[in-house]
C-alpha cells in the first residue's frame, strides 16, 4: 500500500486505517513501543489499531491517528465511476 496520503484517502475498513497509522509511523521512524509510550498506552493498543482490531475505542483510535500526524474528514460518500 503506497497511497498519496497527503491528497487523501478513502478508507472502508480499519485494517485499512491500521495501516496507515503504520505507514506513517514508520516513516517517522517511530517504534511501536516508542508510540505507545508517546500515547499513553501500551504495545498492545499500537498493535491492534496498526493490525484493524474492530473493537477499538473510535476516540482512542481517533487520538492515536491525530498523534502520528493524520486527521479524519467526514463527508457525504461520493459516487464511484
Amino acid at each position: 500500500m503506497n497511497p498519496d496520503i497527503d491528497n487523501g484517502i478513502v478508507v472502508e475498513s480499519t485494517e485499512e486505517i491500521g495501516s496507515l497509522i503504520r505507514l506513517v509511523r514508520k516513516e517517522q521512524g517511530i517504534k511501536q513501543v516508542v508510540a505507545a509510550g508517546l500515547f499513553g498506552s501500551g504495545n498492545r493498543f499500537i498493535s491492534e489499531a496498526e493490525n484493524g482490531k474492530k473493537t477499538l475505542q473510535a476516540q482512542k483510535l481517533i487520538d492515536l491517528m491525530n498523534m502520528v500526524g493524520l486527521e479524519v474528514v467526514v463527508r457525504r460518500k461520493r459516487a464511484r465511476a
